[in-house]
């Protein structure tokens, strides 16, 4: 019988393990967190935001894609209702992927399920779907700690410089959101083409609904009709 001390010593080491394999598979999020969340802390900064509100943002919603927008329709002057709800459309794809993950957490406990959950984003879910056996705790707790917190010293260190850099230099950077969305797109459409036309779809409802309606509530709109638009897609494949 193994002792109770040496048993949890090899626990230990084992934890220890796993968790800088999760902190060595976040690297490459680390790198492209980092630019973009420096982008968006000058760009917040440049949009009246100052540094804590925007580090608090990062902190607590965590969901760089809905933060850009949200920027982008406090510039444009939208409410605060449409913005939640662009929020909650563009992030509900989040619930179907921690469904697809139950399968890989089956042993975690509910409590660490639960404290992870929040770190889940298209970049985590990609590292941790792409495991070949069941997701240790420690390990998904290496991945999520390191990558959230790139996310957010690097919007304090776009906050900090923004006081440094020429607005011209810093308004060039909004272009990482439209580069941070192509990034996401584009091994959907290699993988499928249809997921291009979706993005088309949608680009073209916003731009008519646009026409008619404030910039908010057209992007809540033509969200929710692109997507509607997949899935009669995808069924129309299947039957």
């Amino acid at each position: 019988m193994i002792p109770i001390a040496e048993k949890t010593h090899a626990q230990t080491i084992t934890a220890r393990s796993e968790f800088t394999a999760g902190v060595l598979s976040a690297v490459p999020i680390m790198v492209g967190y980092l630019p973009i969340a420096v982008a968006f802390g000058m760009i917040a900064q440049q949009a009246g935001i100052p540094p804590l509100l925007s580090v608090c943002m990062s902190a607590l919603v965590y969901a760089g894609a809905s933060q850009f927008m949200a920027v982008n329709m406090l510039s444009a002057g939208a409410g605060t209702l449409e913005i939640v709800l662009a929020t909650f459309v563009l992030n509900f794809r989040h619930f179907v992927m921690g469904l697809s993950l139950m399968n890989k957490l089956k042993k975690m406990p509910a409590a660490w399920k639960m404290a992870v959950s929040s770190g889940i984003t298209d970049e985590t879910f990609a590292v941790a779907s792409l495991q070949k056996e069941t997701i240790g705790k420690w390990f998904l707790a290496g991945l999520v700690l390191t990558s959230y917190t790139t996310w957010v010293v690097g919007t304090l260190i776009g906050g900090l410089l923004s006081q440094f850099i020429p607005p011209s230099i810093s308004e060039s950077m909004s272009v990482a959101l439209y580069a941070m969305f192509i990034g996401l797109l584009i091994p959907a459409v290699r993988d499928n083409a249809k997921w291009g036309l979706i993005a088309l779809v949608s680009m073209g409802l916003n731009t008519v609904l646009g026409m008619f309606l404030s910039s908010g509530w057209s992007i809540v709109l033509s969200t929710v009709l692109g997507g509607m638009a997949g899935v009669w897609l995808r069924r129309r494949k299947k039957g």
